[in-house]
């Protein structure tokens, strides 16, 4: 269960200029930004955790950050008008 990539959203609430885009950095090279301060990924347990940590030393008081977890049998039941898509149950990304 714990090998298994699930979708996960990330946003973050973050004040200072830096720290946003040193946040907004390390999450673009690991996930697809939606929004402002709003990133999908489809990540294992152990990656999501990697993630949080890389993104813990940046933040400051004051700060948010969450990451929700999607099952994979909530995904039919999601919609996105605009953007891109969904991520769906892909083990793998085309780059």
């Amino acid at each position: 269960m714990g090998n298994r990539a699930q979708l996960r959203i990330i946003s973050y609430d973050i004040a200072d200029n830096g720290r946003r885009r040193r946040i907004s950095t390390v999450l673009e090279d690991r996930a697809v930004r939606m929004q402002e301060s709003l990133f999908e990924a489809r990540l294992t347990k152990r990656q999501t955790e990697h993630l949080l940590g890389a993104l813990k030393s940046h933040l400051g008081e004051g700060d948010s950050l969450r990451v929700y977890t999607v099952p994979d049998s909530a995904l039919p039941h999601s919609h996105a008008i605009g953007g891109p898509d969904i991520a769906q149950g892909a083990r793998y990304w085309l780059l």
